[in-house]
Parts: C-alpha cells; sequence; structure tokens
C-alpha cells in the first residue's frame, strides 16, 4: 500500500484558521474600552470601490475612551463619517477637519447582553467552521479507505485524530467566547 495522502496537520491548521477568524471578530466587539479593531468590519465607499477603513485612514486611540481617525484624503471624510454613522456600533462621530474623534460611551446593560448576543453568533459560525473541516477530513479518509488506500483500521485511528483536534478546536472557541463574555460584562 502507498503511503497515506490524508494530512492531519492540514485539517488541524484549517481548524485554527476558523479560530482566528473567530478571534478577529471578537477583537471588533466594544467592551466599553476603545480599541482601534472596533472598526475593522467598517467599510467605506470610495474610488468607486467598497474598502475597508484601514485603506483610507489611520485608527488610533489616544485615550482609553476616544478613538481616532485620521482620513487620508479631505474628500473622503463625509464617506468615512457616514460609514461609521450607519454601521451597528452606536458610535457618533464629531468631525474636526479630516480628524473624526469617536467617544466611546459608557454601555448599558442592555447593550451588554447584545454584545454577548453577538459573540455567541461568532462562537457558533466558528464551532460550525471546524465541524466542516472535520466533515472534509472524514469524507477524505472514508474515500481513501474506500478505494483500498488505506485499512478501515487506519481510517479509524486518524478519523479519532480529526475528532480530537475537533474537540480541541471547539474547546479554545469556547474557552475565548468565555473571557470576551467576562470582558464585556465587567462594569
Amino acid at each position: 500500500m502507498t503511503a497515506t495522502p490524508f494530512d492531519l496537520s492540514d485539517v488541524k491548521r484549517r481548524m485554527q484558521g476558523a479560530v482566528q477568524a473567530f478571534r478577529h471578530d471578537l477583537a471588533s466587539l466594544r467592551t466599553g474600552r476603545a480599541s482601534p479593531n472596533l472598526l475593522d468590519p467598517i467599510q467605506i465607499e470610495a474610488y468607486g470601490a467598497t474598502m475597508p477603513i484601514n485603506q483610507v485612514a489611520t485608527v488610533s486611540v489616544p485615550e482609553p475612551r476616544l478613538i481616532s481617525v485620521q482620513v487620508w484624503d479631505r474628500g473622503m471624510v463625509a464617506a468615512v463619517e457616514k460609514a461609521i454613522r450607519e454601521s451597528d456600533l452606536g458610535l457618533n462621530p464629531q468631525t474636526e477637519g479630516q480628524v473624526i474623534r469617536l467617544r466611546i460611551p459608557e454601555m448599558t446593560e442592555q447593550r451588554r447582553k447584545e454584545m454577548v448576543k453577538v459573540a455567541h453568533k461568532y462562537a457558533e459560525d466558528a464551532r460550525i467552521a471546524a465541524r466542516h473541516v472535520r466533515r472534509d477530513g472524514l469524507d477524505h479518509l472514508k474515500k481513501l479507505a474506500k478505494d483500498g488506500e488505506i485499512s478501515e483500521d487506519d481510517q479509524a485511528r486518524e478519523a479519532d485524530l480529526v475528532q480530537k483536534a475537533t474537540d480541541q478546536t471547539i474547546a479554545e472557541i469556547d474557552q475565548l467566547l468565555g473571557t470576551k463574555e467576562k470582558e464585556i460584562l465587567q462594569v
């Protein structure tokens, strides 16, 4: 028999991709403290295309409850301000020339609960992505066993390793969610 072309490290790498995407999603959630990542999901209509805010402006945090957006092109200030206003972040931009200041208000209890719900949705999306990777890996193993490339024992052993990788990934997602939830609910 030939060596198995099944690559467990590829499955783990793809699952880590789901975790990294989840980390990025969590970074964009508001916790009551200013963070430049908060504006990452905002897309700006600029020069006939849609682009992320960091491609038209510099985002910085000069104070713990203030985000400063330095727009590079004076003609883009209105588009950036509009995109921030229309985002679901609940921020009210104050414009002075090419600088847009965003005060981060104290979060109400209701808003905190909404943020936790969003975090849970992001976590579930990440879990689903990890399960899709698991399914792809198991399907690949079944095909290899069916084609006679690997034995049924090898298939079962590899499938067990894929399941363990999935369990570890989901545990990591749950741990990240728990940390973010505490951070959001902190008063």
